[in-house]
């Protein structure tokens, strides 16, 4: 007996069938997680390798090249992608679905490690990491105020929306981009410090000496024991300014003779802009199995007026 007969002979029985799906795919409209691409989890492990004051061709022909041709005969190997920029090599392999990303891992670390004494010796040991493909943000917010600048809108990211935003339901992780963080910038005058006869080594082995906090033992009484300890971490150019970092008999020369001391970022290589502006962006990274649209949604419901 055929689908129409049945449906034509009883009714009731198609009416509710037909209710039944329709039902079905209701929940499955409004329940169903959203992803961009299918849940899979190819095997994808990076080799990163840093080579300080190296230039990009110097990092090519004497890290990445001998890396790559070592890993290309590996097993199962997909597709070799490498990237050599300034004091460091990227590789990254991508396996085929059937291969395990444990074992991949595991093979690239041998073949790393049979390659380590044709690099230089310079380079730091080649950092092998498992990627996760899906730790990519799903979603990108800009912080731009016309009264702050990126350094306290970086700070505030960092102490009270980052912290928010970890706590939304779905939400795995927080990506910051073109942040800037709080350092004491010291610019050496060349001039001054030949002069004096000093060396950066001097200035930064000074500095060393006077920016940290120090234990100074115990003080015991006969009913309470204090810790004593020796305050030496600076906080204002000022304190900073006046380090001694040489005395040649009566004379003190300090770092504010030689050197500009100044309260800026710490690193300014990295910049994100939206509309031409400088920002601070945070890519907001979902859990794996949380639904893209709802993690959005409660992201953008929690945000701040």
């Amino acid at each position: 007996m055929k689908l129409s007969e049945i449906s034509i002979k009883r009714p009731v029985l198609a009416t509710v069938m037909s209710l039944v799906i329709i039902i079905f795919g209701m929940v499955a409209f409004t329940q169903l997680p959203v992803r961009e691409y299918p849940d899979i989890d190819p095997p994808v492990v990076s080799v990163t390798t840093l080579y300080r004051g190296a230039s990009p061709n110097v990092i090519e022909t004497e890290i990445t090249d001998i890396l790559e041709e070592q890993l290309s005969t590996i097993e199962g190997v997909k597709t070799i992608t490498s990237s050599s920029q300034e004091q460091g090599s990227v590789i990254t392999i991508t396996f085929e679905l059937d291969r395990d990303v444990d074992q991949a891992a595991n093979d690239v670390r041998d073949r790393v490690a049979s390659v380590r004494g044709l690099l230089p010796r310079e380079a730091d040991d080649p950092i092998i990491q498992k990627i996760d493909v899906n730790a990519q943000p799903i979603m990108w917010l800009a912080l731009i105020s016309d009264r702050h600048n990126n350094l306290e809108l970086t700070d505030a990211a960092e102490r009270i929306l980052k912290e928010r935003l970890l706590r939304l339901p779905g939400v795995g992780s927080i990506f910051m981009g073109g942040e800037r963080r709080y350092a004491m910038r010291v610019w050496l005058d060349s001039q001054r410090m030949a002069a004096r006869g000093l060396t950066p080594q001097d200035i930064e082995s000074a500095i060393r000496n006077e920016n940290a906090e120090i234990p100074a033992g115990r003080v015991e009484g006969e009913n309470r024991e204090f810790t004593v300890r020796t305050r030496g971490d600076l906080a204002t150019p000022e304190e900073f300014a006046a380090i001694i970092v040489k005395q040649a008999g009566n004379e003190l020369v300090r770092l504010g003779d030689v050197a500009e001391v100044t309260l800026g970022a710490q690193d300014e290589r990295t910049a994100v802009r939206w509309n031409g502006k400088p920002t601070t962006g945070m890519g907001v990274v979902k859990q794996t199995r949380a639904s893209t649209l709802q993690v959005a949604e409660t992201v953008i419901n929690a945000l701040p007026e």
